[in-house]
């Protein structure tokens, strides 16, 4: 069943074809996705949710798969932010870092961090585009908004 598709809702698959090995290190080696925008996991369920809610609303013949239902427990579970207020505030706070990369940003909104040396060992690229107290002070800024019984 796993190769099964509808094909009224399948899409082919996307080749991707990169000559190069992509990694996340000291520096951001992404191939074709190097500017590419990117979510953060509170993004992708908020725009997930907001997919599902409209097609239950509008009343399409919409069948939930166990690879969508798997997803949005997986969301649920490790999404940092659950309103939408919130997350654009976050949002907001990381584009005002035009020195970050796009996959940059998600992964900081994503990992809260609670350090700039915790910040600087998971995300090693952002070592030398920020100083140490100016990251804190937005590790901190996105902390505050973090609410843990949203």
């Amino acid at each position: 069943m796993a190769n099964y598709t509808h094909p009224s809702t399948s899409r082919p698959p996307i080749k991707i074809i990169t000559s190069e090995q992509e990694e996340a290190g000291t520096e951001l080696k992404l191939g074709q996705f190097q500017s590419t925008p990117t979510l953060s996991l509170s993004e992708a369920r908020l725009i997930i949710n907001a997919v599902i809610d409209r097609r239950h609303a509008e009343k399409k013949r919409f069948t939930e798969t166990e690879v969508l239902t798997k997803m949005t427990e997986y969301l649920d579970t490790f999404a940092r932010f659950r309103r939408k207020e919130t997350i654009e505030e976050i949002d907001e706070l990381l584009r005002a870092h035009a020195v970050f990369d796009p996959f940059e940003k998600s992964q900081l909104a994503t990992l809260c961090c609670e350090s700039y040396e915790e910040a600087k060992t998971l995300i090693p690229s952002i070592a030398n585009k920020i100083t140490d107290g100016d990251l804190q002070e937005l590790l901190d800024e996105i902390s505050k908004r973090r609410n843990f019984v949203e």
